[in-house]
Formats: structure tokens, sequence, C-alpha cells
């Protein structure tokens, strides 16, 4: 099998903004495995949370990656890519993407049949608000008025946070997840999480800091809403940890490492009754798209990286009416966009 790649930069609409960084724009590594005439397509979205650059990819590919269809099976997945990828999850799960996409592919089914999913159980994706510009918000409201969710971002201080909330309420009632993305500390967490209940909140996204699980317990016990794991849940050795202490996790792709371990987390979730959202970082329509083919298995989805971007090179996973729309083709049902620039994408 023949591994390339390619490097491609995507601009958000507007800037996106969290507790601890604001972004114009990202730099994405596609991966494209190629065999009999057909191209499966990866993508790695590295985030700097979690230490990783677009060139520690590229170094790692530069290097040599050696790959073959029998790491279409996990446990051959698990030990002879993992250590190849030199712990770059967003790497790993780029080539765990191309690489069922290629053997999906092959095999003639679409990747939600390879995970035993049905492709009309989908859920709806919310809609996210980041930090920024206050001014702005009536005009990002407009923009989520095709989805029935909305995704807000807070996580600066208690008086900003209800600022943002109640500007947001002066324009739409519909339903809204919070995430603080380790914004809080409990004093703020404990208010924050009674003054949200009597405004529509469906659950609080990652209140803390990861290392901080003792104000996480103390705050799940009072807080009338129920508490979610993002920077927490990395992996499927983090899930029965959080047992107790979140109510649910959230997975992306970028940080658990492939789509096996991703399916594995969700597995490990409902045996231990807890939510399971799918969620993801800014991406284009490679990796939403590969994340979407598991929605159907969770309970919650926040797929919306692709939406939140002005120039994805690519088509796939769409949104009809708020819910996501799994492409019927074989793999990942990806293509290059004709608006897409970049001669190298494939």
């Amino acid at each position: 099998m023949k591994l390339d790649y390619a490097i491609n930069r995507i601009h958000c609409v507007h800037p996106f903004g969290i507790s601890r960084s604001t972004h114009d724009y990202y730099d994405i590594v596609y991966i494209y495995i190629e065999k009999d005439g057909i191209i499966g397509k990866g993508e790695a979205a590295p985030s700097n949370r979690y230490g990783e650059h677009t060139q520690d990819i590229v170094a790692a590919l530069n290097k040599g990656i050696h790959i073959d269809e029998r790491m279409a099976d996990i446990d051959n997945f698990i030990q002879n890519m993992t250590p190849q990828c030199k712990n770059i999850k967003s790497l790993e799960v780029a080539i765990s993407m191309a690489l069922l996409d290629w053997y999906c592919q092959y095999k003639q089914l679409p990747l939600y049949k390879f995970f035993n999913a049905s492709r009309t159980n989908t859920p709806n994706t919310s809609y996210t608000i980041s930090i920024g510009d206050m001014a702005l918000i009536p005009e990002k409201i407009k923009e989520s008025k095709p989805y029935k969710i909305i995704k807000v971002k807070l996580g600066i201080s208690k008086e900003k946070d209800k600022e943002i909330i109640n500007s947001i309420r002066e324009c739409t009632d519909k339903p809204i997840r919070v995430d603080a993305n380790e914004g809080w500390d409990l004093d703020t967490g404990l208010e924050m999480s009674r003054w949200l209940a009597d405004r529509n909140i469906e659950f609080i996204e990652q209140p803390f800091h990861s290392n901080n699980l003792k104000d996480t317990a103390e705050l799940k016990k009072k807080s009338p809403l129920p508490l979610i794991a993002d920077e927490n849940s990395i992996n499927s050795n983090d899930v029965m940890a959080l047992k107790g202490i979140f109510d649910g996790i959230n997975i992306k792709l970028m940080k658990c490492g492939n789509l096996f371990e991703a399916k594995k987390m969700i597995d490990l979730a409902r045996e231990n009754q807890m939510k399971v959202m799918i969620g993801c970082m800014i991406e284009s329509s490679v990796a939403i798209t590969a994340a979407s083919h598991l929605s159907p298995l969770v309970d919650f989805a926040d797929l919306d990286g692709n939406l939140l971007i002005k120039d994805d090179p690519y088509v796939g996973v769409k949104i009809i009416d708020g819910k996501i729309i799994l492409p019927k083709t074989n793999g990942l049902g990806v293509k290059l966009s004709k608006a897409a620039t970049n001669n190298k994408l494939k």
C-alpha cells in the first residue's frame, strides 16, 4: 500500500475562541492510502492542548510508516501502527481513517456497517458559539438557525459567562450545551450550574482542569445539571476512573488515537451506564464524516467542525434540519470539493 500526505490550511468563519486560546485558522494533514486504484482518506487535526503539532506529524511521516491491509484488524493495527505514530494520536487516527476508508471501499460497505451501526439512527448535532466579540452573537445565532441545539463556549468569568448566555437567550430559546473548557474553579462551577439550570441547558462539559477530579466529584454531587468529560476523557483507559465523577464522556477522534479505540470507549461507557457524546476539533469533512459514522452509537453529537470553516476542501456527511445524514457510498463517503484549490489534495 502507498502512503502519501498533503498539508492544507483551513480558515474559520469567525475567530474560534475557547477559555484558553483563539484561532483564525488550523493546519491540517491529510493522509492518503492507495492500492488497486482505491484511495483511502484520513485527516489529522493536531491540538496544542495535547502537545501535538503539524511539524511533528510531517516528521513522523517523512521517516516512513509501513502499512498494509491486515491492519484493518484492531489487534494488527495496535501492534503495528500505534508504535510507528510516535504517540501522535491525531496522526494515528488519520491513518486509521484512511485505512478503514480503503478497506471498506475494497469490501464494498459503508464505514458505519463496519461498526454495526445503523445509518438511520443518527443524532442531531449541536452548533458551536465560540468565545469572541459579543457584537457577533446575533450573527452567529442566525448562522445556527438550521441546527436545533447550540453549544456555547464559556470559562472566562462568572460575569462574562452569564453575559454570553443572556445575550444568546435574547436571540433564541433553543437547548444549549455549555462547555467551560477547564475554565472554572469550584465556586464558579457551583454558582454557574445552579444559575444555568433555569435556562434550558442540557449539560455542562469539562468545568474544571483535568487534574482536578476532586472538585469535579464535589460539583457532581451538587450540580442540577449533568457533567460531561472532555479533556479528562482521552482514551478507554480513562473511562472507568470517570464513573461516578462525570455523567458521561465526550469522545474526540483526535484525542483517542484510532477509530477502534473510539468504538471501545463507546462500549465501555455503555457498560458503565454513562452517556456518550462524540465531538470534534475544528476539522474538515474528512474527519467529521469519519466521526459521524460512529454517531448512531452515541447519545449526543457535537460534529460541527466543518460547519465553522469557510474553505472545507471535501464534502461528505450532510446535516439536514439539524440531523446527521451519513453518505450512502462505501468507505467514508468523502470526495474532493469542486471548490478545493490545493492541487496536492486527492
